[in-house]
């Protein structure tokens, strides 16, 4: 249960290893100390790392369950587990793939599968989580999407395509969920720097992964649903947004 000052004492971290996510939970421990679970991949070389960081950055401990995202049977057991000391104050979903933008459509078992990941996995678990939450009275829900689902590029538009599903899809659960108690929040970065973006070209606006996360806590309290990081990228996507197909296909980008 979130404490009379404001303050999550339950945050699961669905991509437990996630760069930005972790920055996101790391920020909340600066307003207390909180119990964090860590859903990772079975595996994940990096989650007792991340697990280490959060004690040290004054998590009051740290619990380590496996997630799949395209496993969606076992979804529910996840939450059994993230639910099984308490209430979940604040969820963060911060798992996805990247993938080789040419080889994507080429490959349809490749396809299938990161659609899987980054699209379904994340429709099931909202889903799921919506009713959690919605059981209990209250709740956050963070939702990593980005700018590239806003205006979908040809340079990677199956990364862009699930984005852009996901997007929709949690803007429209917080549509659904008014009044409930629950709130979601959308989150929209452009490049930030990460693991993850660290062979490709750095692009206009890149920001670090703390800007991201110090951006999405002051959202999360203002009961924001969606925000952009950074928040120029809000004018930014107005623009190539209405921008005709025949030019926009000729951008640089």
């Amino acid at each position: 249960m979130i404490n009379a000052t404001g303050t999550p004492q339950r945050i699961l971290l669905l991509g437990g290893s996630s760069e930005i996510g972790l920055a996101i939970v790391t920020e909340y421990l600066k307003e207390g100390p909180a119990q964090v679970v860590l859903a990772c991949r079975p595996g994940d070389p990096e989650r007792d790392r991340a697990a280490a960081d959060l004690l040290a950055a004054g998590a009051g401990g740290v619990e380590q369950i496996d997630f799949d995202a395209a496993d969606f049977p076992t979804h529910a057991a996840v939450l059994d587990a993230a639910w099984a000391e308490g209430d979940v104050d604040v969820a963060i979903l911060a798992w996805g793939l990247l993938g080789e933008a040419e080889e994507l459509w080429r490959n349809q078992p490749m396809a299938v599968h990161f659609v899987s990941v980054n699209y379904t996995g994340g429709v099931s678990m909202g889903v799921l989580l919506a009713e959690r939450m919605t059981a209990q009275g209250h709740g956050q829900l963070i939702v990593m999407s980005s700018v590239a689902g806003e205006r979908v590029r040809r340079s990677n538009f199956v990364y862009g395509s699930t984005k852009a599903g996901l997007d929709s899809f949690f803007l429209n659960l917080g549509e659904a969920l008014a009044g409930t108690g629950v709130q979601v929040l959308v989150v929209r970065p452009g490049m930030v720097r990460t693991r993850m973006s660290a062979h490709v070209k750095e692009a206009p606006l890149t920001v670090d992964k703390q800007d991201v996360a110090t951006l999405v806590v002051a959202s999360a309290r203002a009961n924001k649903d969606l925000v952009w990081s950074p928040p120029a990228f809000r004018y930014v996507m107005m623009v190539l947004r209405h921008i005709p197909r025949a030019i926009f296909r000729k951008l640089p980008i």
